[in-house]
C-alpha cells in the first residue's frame, strides 16, 4: 500500500508537466493556424506576397535566427546546470540578453518595413507579416522577462518549464523564417 502513495512533490511535478504540455500544444496550434492562414492568403495573392517578401531583410532575419539558436543553446545549458544555481543564473541571463538582442534587431527591421505596410500593392502580406511576427515578438519579450525573473532565484522546475517554452518559440521561428522570408 505504501508503494502506491504519491508524494506531494510527485503530484506537483505531474501537474507542472501537464501545464507545460498544454502550453506547448496551444502555442503550436495557435501558430499553426496563423501559418495556415498566411499560406492560404498567399495562394490567392501570389504576386503581392512575392513583392512583399522582397521588402523584407533576409539578412536581419537570418541574423535573428542565429541569435535564437544561440539562445536555445544557453537555455539548454541553464537546465543542464541543474543544482548549480550560479551557472543556472548565468545561462538564464545569457538567454535573456540574447532575447533582448532579438527584440532590438526585430524593432530595427520593423522600422525599415513600416513604410511599405501602407502600400496596397502588397495586398494582405504586411498585415499578416506584422500579425505573425509581432505575436512571436511578444512571446520573445514576455519569455525574456520570465527568464530574467527566474534567474533571480532559479528553481529547476521553473527553469525547465520556461526554457521548454523558449525552445518552442524558437522552433516556431525556424518554421516562420523560411515561410515568410524566403522564396
Amino acid at each position: 500500500m505504501a508503494d502506491m502513495a504519491v508524494s506531494p512533490t510527485e503530484t506537483a511535478d505531474e501537474g507542472g508537466d501537464l501545464l507545460l504540455w498544454i502550453l506547448v500544444w496551444s502555442e503550436l496550434v495557435t501558430f499553426g493556424i496563423l501559418f495556415a492562414g498566411f499560406l492560404v492568403v498567399s495562394f490567392f495573392q501570389p504576386a503581392e506576397f512575392a513583392a512583399g517578401k522582397l521588402q523584407l531583410s533576409t539578412r536581419l532575419a537570418g541574423f535573428n535566427t542565429v541569435v535564437l539558436l544561440a539562445s536555445s543553446w544557453t537555455a539548454a545549458l541553464a537546465v543542464q546546470a541543474g543544482s548549480n544555481r550560479r551557472l543556472q543564473r548565468l545561462y538564464l541571463a545569457a538567454t535573456s540578453v540574447l532575447g533582448l538582442g532579438f527584440i532590438a534587431v526585430k524593432i530595427a527591421e520593423y522600422s525599415a518595413e513600416v513604410a511599405s505596410a501602407a502600400n496596397p500593392a502588397f495586398g494582405s502580406f504586411f498585415e499578416l507579416y506584422f500579425l505573425i511576427t509581432g505575436f512571436h515578438l511578444a512571446h520573445v519579450a514576455f519569455l525574456t522577462l520570465v527568464l530574467l525573473l527566474i534567474a533571480l532565484k532559479p528553481r529547476q522546475q521553473n527553469t525547465v518549464m520556461a526554457t521548454t517554452i523558449w525552445h518552442i518559440v524558437d522552433l516556431i521561428w525556424l518554421v516562420m523564417f523560411p515561410l515568410i522570408y524566403l522564396g
